[in-house]
């Protein structure tokens, strides 16, 4: 598979991730009944596994990893800490007050990470 189609696929599941996420919140917020959707709570896992595959098969085809560039480094960081602020606006939040702000926190890493990815630059001295 070419370079191009896989970063295609890779930044198109990045946008349908996000979108997914953020209408989710949304729905949070106004604690809309489709949140609980079965639809709502599955797509996410499929977008967020084909966003996981290409960006394994980006990473071999540069021949880059996490071990000796510090910008892909800080994006894997960056997805973990994404990945659990995700898990607690949709799942564990105690709170409702809580679920939101792990929402918008998610929303601050998730810029985080496309700065970095546009960059290839870790930014850690900003923080």
């Amino acid at each position: 598979m070419s370079y191009t189609l896989i970063k295609m696929i890779h930044v198109s599941s990045i946008i349908t991730s996000f979108l997914l996420f953020f209408v989710r919140g949304v729905w949070l917020i106004k604690e809309s009944p489709a949140l609980h959707q079965r639809c709502v709570k599955v797509l996410p896992h499929i977008v967020d596994t084909i966003l996981l595959t290409s960006a394994i098969a980006l990473a071999f085809h540069i021949k880059q990893n996490p071990i000796n560039d510090s910008w892909l480094t800080a994006k894997v960081i960056g997805l973990l800490i994404y990945i659990g602020l995700g898990m607690i606006a949709m799942r564990f939040g105690k709170t409702r007050q809580t679920r939101i702000n792990a929402w918008i926190a998610a929303q601050c890493v998730f810029a985080y990470i496309v700065a970095v990815a546009l960059t290839k630059n870790s930014l850690l001295g900003l923080f």
